[in-house]
């Protein structure tokens, strides 16, 4: 009770309210997103070698592949946040790229 007679609004630990992250457990769930995203890549650019080899799609998903290697170290050293937005920016670049670049070929 406050010096008011009302109640808090807000106590420390309200039942049924799940709590922020703690440092190390959002580092587990970005390297884990970071490396589902590196494996999700790698199966799609096999696939779309076999359908249509080129180049381009090498280049593309290689850069992928990049940008979600760096997420997973950026993760592990504690940058979660680097981390999310270089995946997150990187791969939307990358899947934006792709059907602009084979439009112009």
């Amino acid at each position: 009770m406050t010096a008011l007679g009302e109640e808090p609004t807000t106590s420390p630990r309200q039942p049924g309210r799940r709590s922020a992250l703690t440092p190390r457990q959002a580092r587990l769930v970005r390297a884990v997103a970071a490396a589902v995203v590196t494996a999700a890549v790698a199966v799609v650019m096999v696939v779309r070698l076999a359908l249509e080899p080129s180049l381009l799609t090498v280049g593309l998903y290689g850069v992928a592949l990049v940008l979600s290697g760096t997420a997973l170290v950026l993760s592990r050293r504690g940058r979660t946040r680097l981390a999310t937005a270089v995946l997150a920016c990187g791969i939307g670049v990358v899947a934006l790229a792709e059907p602009l670049l084979r439009a112009g070929t």
